[in-house]
């Protein structure tokens, strides 16, 4: 209930506005029985972040069993945004919604472990990808393929979150944006 009642106020208000005695207030209980479970509001954001990025790391594991490294980059992209659809709380506040870095010495997830961490896992297979040559010649930064993929997805699903009611755009259906999107990336870093 405090995670869930922290992660809804921190996306609707700003980490900044919420205070851990209102986070009390909203699911009646004492500020002090909140922090018995978290010492600050540093310790609560930490702990969604590690339960949220953990959540996504392990919807990824099926895909880990794909041998192509493109498909399996393209099995991701449609993860990834499923996750964020399905999840657009979890969503906002892991990526859309500002609050203190998130320190890795602070996560009980293990930074670079594909298991455990989403990032990890895509840059793991960008750099299969271009140890078999399925890239374009071109690009040999892991670092920059993954983070461009990443930001291409996301730009999708965040335009979807954050914009699906406005009147002003009469958007296309979202699968056909996602595909499209995917399959855009996807021709535009593999080999010819």
């Amino acid at each position: 209930m405090i995670l869930d009642a922290a992660r809804e106020m921190f996306v609707a208000e700003g980490y900044e506005a919420v205070t851990m005695r209102r986070i009390a207030e909203k699911i009646e209980y004492s500020p002090t029985a909140i922090y018995f479970h978290f010492k600050d509001k540093d310790a609560l954001i930490h702990e969604l972040c590690d339960t949220d990025f953990g959540k996504l790391a392990h919807e990824f594991g099926p895909i880990a069993r794909i041998g192509d490294p493109i498909e399996r980059l393209r099995r991701v992209g449609h993860v990834y945004a499923d996750f964020g659809l399905r999840n657009p709380n979890h969503y906002r506040l892991m990526f859309m919604t500002p609050h203190p870095p998130y320190d890795v010495a602070d996560s009980r997830l293990q930074q670079g472990n594909p298991e455990e961490d989403a990032y990890a896992f895509v840059k793991q297979i960008v750099v299969e990808a271009i140890a078999k040559g399925r890239l374009r010649r071109d690009l040999k930064d892991p670092e920059l393929v993954s983070q461009t993929v990443w930001a291409a997805v996301h730009g999708v699903i965040s335009l979807q979150i954050a914009k699906r009611n406005d009147g002003w755009i009469e958007w296309a259906p979202l699968k056909k944006r996602v595909d499209l999107m995917i399959d855009a990336v996807i021709r535009g870093i593999e080999k010819d």
